[in-house]
């Protein structure tokens, strides 16, 4: 499962809302076919968990982890497509409306330096990718001042 396509084949072989998707936005946005704001809406109904994550993509095709705002991927764009998803599925009285989401890989910062922990799993690095995320969510979900 790397590419829009494959997520489409899979979801459409088995048409049952069991049937959904994990989206990683660091997996799917190490292939540069690939477009995670899209493929958010596209599969948007399907999606039953966000694994929020970026990269940042090499000309060589090799990629390394990124900065949670810092990457290839527009993550206030896929962010926005998830809490649209949200938005409908509270609309159409669901009881699962809320999509779960989780930084993951943050970088090794302050206390994190030095400390054995497994890589991308660091305390502090994934915590200010959480604060990141969060304040995308709360931007984007503030009323417009009148």
């Amino acid at each position: 499962m790397s590419t829009a396509a494959d997520v489409r084949a899979l979801l459409e072989s088995q048409a049952s809302p069991a049937n959904g998707l994990t989206l990683c936005t660091g997996s799917y946005g190490a292939n540069p076919a690939n477009r995670l704001p899209g493929m958010a809406r596209e599969f948007g109904s399907r999606i039953h968990f966000a694994h929020l994550r970026n990269t940042t993509r090499e000309g060589d095709g090799s990629f390394h982890e990124a900065e949670h705002l810092g990457g290839d991927t527009d993550m206030v764009a896929v962010v926005a497509a998830l809490l649209d998803e949200e938005r409908r599925r509270r609309d159409e009285g669901r009881p699962d409306w809320e999509l779960p989401m989780r930084p993951d890989h943050g970088h090794a910062l302050l206390d994190d330096v030095g400390k054995p922990v497994n890589p991308g799993y660091s305390a502090i690095g994934r915590l200010k990718g959480l604060a990141e995320l969060r304040g995308i969510i709360a931007a984007l979900s503030r009323e417009p001042a009148v």
